[in-house]
């Protein structure tokens, strides 16, 4: 199945975002894709929204789950974008909504991992996730999903593609920074190659973030990537008989000795 990965610039207006999401959304469709992963804060960058944060994603997130999964159903393509979901409190939760080909909500994941790290604190402005991994059917593929910190902690992966997961779908707004392009693209690679499962990781393209977005067949080969173009899409062919291939001759989870338990620190 053809799946797409979009790249843009998210600014903090929720509409503008949506309307830029379409059009990659078109484009993806008219190359055949039945899939595409957007980025984390393709609902707004919260560098760029004004006023409290949770008011505007109060306002934003029934909007912007509303609006893409019309845009889902009206293009015939399933979606997974990254945006801010209400926790109640002052800290949103960053959540990932994954939608069918014909609109349905198929899952939500809450990000895990949050980045707290390299001078930065998320967790000062959102909730970490509560309710562990999730692994969803669309388009006939068993996709997992990631948010961008979490790829650096494999224990989660490896859930993943213990789960049943063909493709793991990674929105992310990496930033810029020392080493940060190295880690992103080994980080990728590695996932893929020691699960032996596709990964589509969509990025941001911005003046702090790296874009870099690029589809991973399941010995970590790129078939296709971007640079730092702010409004794109890369789109490959993801099969399921290309990791019965690999795996019959790096069986690595078949080999394994030890298990991953699922645990969510408090």
């Amino acid at each position: 199945m053809l799946v797409s990965v979009g790249q843009f610039s998210p600014g903090g207006d929720v509409h503008a975002n949506l309307a830029v999401m379409r059009s990659l959304a078109e484009k993806a469709r008219a190359e055949g894709s039945e899939l595409i992963v957007f980025p984390e804060e393709s609902m707004f960058s919260i560098g760029k929204v004004d006023g409290p944060l949770a008011a505007a994603v109060d306002a934003g997130w029934s909007t912007f789950v509303q609006r893409l999964s019309l845009a889902a159903a009206e293009l015939g393509i399933a979606v997974v974008a990254g945006g801010y979901e209400s926790s109640g409190e002052d800290r949103p939760y960053n959540t990932l909504v994954a939608i069918e080909a014909d609109g349905r909500i198929a899952a939500t994941y809450r990000k895990l991992h949050l980045y707290d790290a390299f001078s930065y604190s998320e967790s000062t402005r959102i909730k970490p996730g509560d309710r562990g991994i999730q692994v969803v059917e669309l388009g006939g593929l068993r996709v997992g999903l990631m948010t961008c910190y979490d790829l650096r902690f494999p224990e989660l992966a490896r859930a993943l593609a213990v789960q049943g997961a063909d493709l793991i779908a990674v929105p992310a707004a990496w930033f810029k920074g020392e080493h940060k392009i190295d880690h992103w693209e080994t980080l990728l690679k590695a996932r893929a190659i020691e699960n032996t499962v596709w990964v589509a990781a969509a990025g941001t393209a911005s003046g702090h973030t790296i874009g870099h977005s690029a589809i991973l067949d399941p010995m970590g080969v790129p078939q296709v990537f971007l640079d730092e173009e702010t409004e794109a899409v890369a789109t490959a062919d993801v099969v399921r008989t290309r990791i019965e291939e690999v795996r019959e001759y790096l069986p690595v989870l078949a080999n394994r000795r030890f298990s991953v338990a699922e645990e969510i620190a408090p």
